[in-house]
């Protein structure tokens, strides 16, 4: 059997190294348009604030290790650009010599991820204007860093990675001002309890401007100048967008594969899409709410390495199935820790679901200590 991985990370690794567990004679191909097929995003703005150090410890298996361990043909810097399922045939594009091949499969695995929201607003495309997604961006943040003297950044948006670049930018000493468009940080908590972090992001002294957008980017001579809604403008060195992702799912959709909630692709509890030998994990795909059991789109490792192990397990004729996500997730923010899982007030009340909440506080360790 052969079988076709189109992307790495978290699901497609995963699902490469569990097939040649289960299957020491199958052909594994993993095909990988960035330079890197398995890497913590979580660690990424770490690097850029100076807790990792080596830039090794970013890439959890590299082509050649992963070749060395599991004899999987790993296939950097090239594209899968188009699927024909009735041939069962990929076309890639290899971006190092420009050349464009086929490759046959009998079984696919569609692992491409999620891709940076980037709002189409004048300047977002100025050479200090980032997103944070990928190994290649972390090294494009922080070669800029080391070249140009930054004093003030600005971030927007007040997710997972915004609130981290957010941390790790104040920490290498710059001025750090975040842009929310909602009227709270970290939409998975309650308000109540965003605020608790909001209060303390502020006392770290970064400023936190909610219910703020940014309209566009300008240059003026020597400055970047984020201009807000209500006319407001703040001068910096450089903007991160941390608006949020979206599943990059354009190769699915052109091949006829069905795409539910903000694109995402639809797959049942084998990890199958609507055609037959295609599989799709990762943050690319649909899935059911554990809690709910309504279609949800969740980006987050954890859900990712579960889903490329169904997929592979299905493949080899194990009968397992993902029975949904709910979403578990903890952030560090200086010395806070920020955990949630399941429903928060809001989604219950969304999901008509008769819910009560107690507030705690207390020591998480002895007072001796």
């Amino acid at each position: 059997m052969k079988v076709v991985i189109v992307g790495g990370v978290a699901g497609g690794a995963t699902a490469a190294a569990r097939l040649r567990r289960l299957d020491e004679k199958m052909e594994i191909i993993m095909v990988e348009r960035s330079g890197y097929i398995s890497y913590a995003n979580c660690g990424l703005p770490y690097y850029i604030g100076g807790s990792i150090t080596d830039k090794k410890a970013l890439t959890l298996q590299t082509p050649e290790s992963f070749y060395n361990r599991f004899r999987i043909d790993v296939r950097v810097h090239q594209e899968v650009t188009k699927i024909n399922a009735l041939e069962k045939k990929v076309t890639i594009h290899n971006f190092e010599d420009h050349t464009t091949y086929q490759e046959s499969y009998d079984k696919l695995i569609l692992s491409p991820g999620a891709k940076a929201v980037l709002p189409p607003i004048t300047g977002i495309a100025l050479e200090n204007v980032f997103t944070l997604r990928t190994v290649e961006d972390t090294f494009k943040i922080d070669d800029y860093l080391k070249e140009h003297e930054v004093k003030k950044a600005v971030v927007v948006g007040a997710g997972f990675i915004g609130l981290e670049m957010a941390e790790n930018l104040k920490e290498k000493g710059i001025d750090v001002t975040i842009v929310q468009l909602m009227d709270q940080i970290l939409t998975p908590l309650d308000k109540d309890m965003a605020a608790i972090v909001q209060n303390y992001i502020k006392n770290q002294g970064i400023e936190l401007l909610l219910g703020t957008s940014l309209t566009k980017i300008l240059k003026k001579e020597n400055e970047t100048i984020a201009v807000l809604d209500h006319q407001k403008e703040i001068a910096c060195d450089m903007i991160l967008m941390a608006v949020g992702v979206q599943p990059d799912s354009q190769l699915a959709k052109t091949a006829g594969i069905d795409l539910g909630i903000k694109g995402a692709i639809k797959v049942n509890a084998h990890m199958q899409t609507n055609i037959d030998d295609i599989y799709a994990v990762g943050d690319a795909v649909e899935v059911k709410h554990f809690i709910t059991q309504t279609d949800s789109l969740i980006s987050l490792a954890g859900p990712a390495n579960k889903q490329g192990r169904i997929a592979a397990d299905h493949i080899c004729g194990i009968d397992r199935l993902y029975k949904g996500s709910q979403g578990s997730s903890i952030l560090k923010l200086f010395d806070m820790h920020i955990a949630t899982t399941g429903l928060n007030e809001k989604e219950a009340q969304t999901a008509k679901i008769d819910y009560d909440y107690v507030i705690i506080t207390s020591s998480s360790h002895a007072a001796y200590y």
